[in-house]
Parts: structure tokens; sequence; C-alpha cells
């Protein structure tokens, strides 16, 4: 009797582990974190109206570009870009998860050593969360400048981080249900190669590009590569070369908006509908939704990326 009692319990528990993970919070997704551009908005110095207003009365959605992923069945979580609002960008992916988390991320993958996109790792420091082995997923020459340069380097000898080299084109299975494949992508890459990336989910797929020089420069194909997702969040830096009329663009280069959705203007509406325009310099009129350049980049068929979006994976 005792030993059918205890068959019963066992039972109970099993299928109500089963349940758990058929739950509608069971499914892998990705949250936008942060759409801005590294220097952030308002930014450092800026005297112009995009900025004047936010000193006075900051707006929380802007963060610096960042994706989360978080996948419930296998109970983990990842960041991609360790940004400068890394604090609050880890405490939303945290907040969002089904399951209670370790609050630090069980993976952090990197595009490059542009200071929005790497900086945030020094809160994984001790005299911050002291955090111990988070991985730190990086092509090889971003690998080398973080373990051979201070104070990047104290993370790896205090064991905060552990640095796990990508490979060009070489896919990762970060868990059952998530497969990430860095690529390299052409940029300014004064300390570091620049990665994209593709993030695989049970269901669908994601191209993440939030740097990149010109589209021309790269090896691969924009129209092919979109062919191959269901969701692109891609460098839209600048709306047009108008915001940059006080910088020598050829220090900067970015596709403005205007020249990408050029490029797909041919382009079945399904496979518009994928693009989400991220990384938004602090002068870009796309981040004020009342602004005629939103209504045409809708109207042209295309997104913009907002803090706070999730996406089904």
């Amino acid at each position: 009797m005792r030993l059918s009692i205890l068959f019963l319990c066992l039972m109970h528990l099993f299928f109500a582990q089963g349940q758990r993970t058929t739950n509608p919070n069971s499914d892998v997704s990705l949250i936008v974190l942060g759409t801005i551009q590294d220097a952030g908005s308002p930014q450092i110095g800026c005297t112009k109206s995009c900025c004047k207003e936010l000193f006075n009365r900051p707006d929380e959605k802007r963060k610096v570009v960042s994706l989360g992923i978080i996948d419930p069945a296998n109970r983990k979580t990842y960041l991609f870009e360790a940004t400068p609002d890394i604090a609050t960008q880890l405490k939303l992916l945290n907040d969002h998860a089904p399951f209670k988390t370790d609050q630090t991320p069980d993976g952090v993958f990197i595009t490059h050593a542009h200071i929005g996109h790497y900086t945030g790792l020094m809160y994984l420091g001790k005299e911050a969360m002291n955090a111990n082995l988070v991985p730190v997923y990086t092509l090889p020459k971003m690998h080398s400048f973080l373990e051979g340069n201070g104070p990047w380097s104290q993370l790896v000898s205090n064991q905060n981080i552990n640095l796990q080299t990508l490979t060009d084109h070489k896919s990762l299975k970060i868990s059952s249900n998530i497969t990430v494949t860095p690529f390299k992508v052409p940029h300014r890459d004064e300390y570091s190669e620049t990665a994209g990336f593709r993030i695989k989910g049970p269901g669908k797929s994601v191209l993440f590009i939030p740097d990149i020089d010109k589209w021309h420069k790269w090896n691969l194909n924009l129209i092919e590569e979109l062919s191959k997702v269901d969701y692109a969040f891609i460098d839209a830096t600048f709306y047009n070369a108008e915001e940059i009329n006080n910088r020598d663009i050829s220090e900067i280069p970015h596709p403005f908006i205007i020249e990408s959705m050029d490029l797909l203007k041919s382009l079945p509406k399904e496979e518009k509908e994928k693009v989400f325009f991220i990384h938004f310099n602090h002068t870009n009129p796309v981040l004020n939704t009342g602004n005629p350049q939103v209504d045409l980049i809708n109207s042209k068929g295309f997104n913009i990326a907002r803090f706070g979006d999730i996406f089904k994976l």
C-alpha cells in the first residue's frame, strides 16, 4: 500500500513538472533591452534640442543597444552586448524570466570593442557584482583584447568571467533550444574584429547586426541573409547624412536608414516586415515617435525596434 501511495506521489510530481514546461511562459523569447547608440541619449556634451530636455527629464526607455534571450525550459538567460546600462537591463531580463534566476546571465555575447558593446562587463567585477565565471563569448581578437588589457584582464584573473572563443560562421548550441552563429562584419576594428549574430530558437531565428560600415562592404548579401531569418535587427545609427553635418562621415561610417530602405525596397511585404532598425544615435529623428520619418519607415513596410519589445523564438 505504501509503495502504491509513493508511486502515485511520484507520478503526480512528474506530470506537474511536465505541465510546467508546456506553460505559455515556457516559450523561448527575445526581449529588446536597448536601442540606442553607444554613447546613450542624451549624449554627453550635447546642447542640441534632441538632448536638452532629456537631461532634465530622462527617458528610462533610452538604453544602449542590447538583446536578451530567455529559455524557460532550460532555465537560462542570455545577454547580447554588455552595455553601460547592464544593471537595469539585467534586471529587466530577470524580471521577464518565468523562473528564478541567479541574477547573472548564462552567457554574454559581445560584438566588438566599442564602448557601448562591452564596457558593461566592468559591473561583473569585484567592485560591483563580483560575479563567478560568467561565460563571455567573443571572436578571437576580442578575446585577446579582454584577456590582455586592464581592467578587463582582472575580470579574467579574478574569475568573474570565463572567456569563450567563437569561430567565424561556426554554430554554437548553447542550450537544447538555442543555437548562435557568429559572423564577421566590416567596421572600425581598432581593438577587435566586429561580429554579427544569427540566433536560432525552436521555431524562429534572428539576425543581429547593430554595427556595420556599409552594406556593400560586407562579403555577404543582406537580402539573401534576410531570407534565412524571421527577424533582423540591423544598424540604423543615422537616418541620413543631415544628422552628422558637423562630423567627417568617413570616420563614423554606418548605413543610413534611407540607404537600407532603398536597398530593400523591391522586397515583398513579408520580407520587409522582418526588418527592425536599431542602434540609434542621439540625433536620430526616429527616436521620437511623432516625427514624420517614423511614419515614412512604417509606410514602406519596415519596423523600428522599441525598448521592451518581445518576440517568440
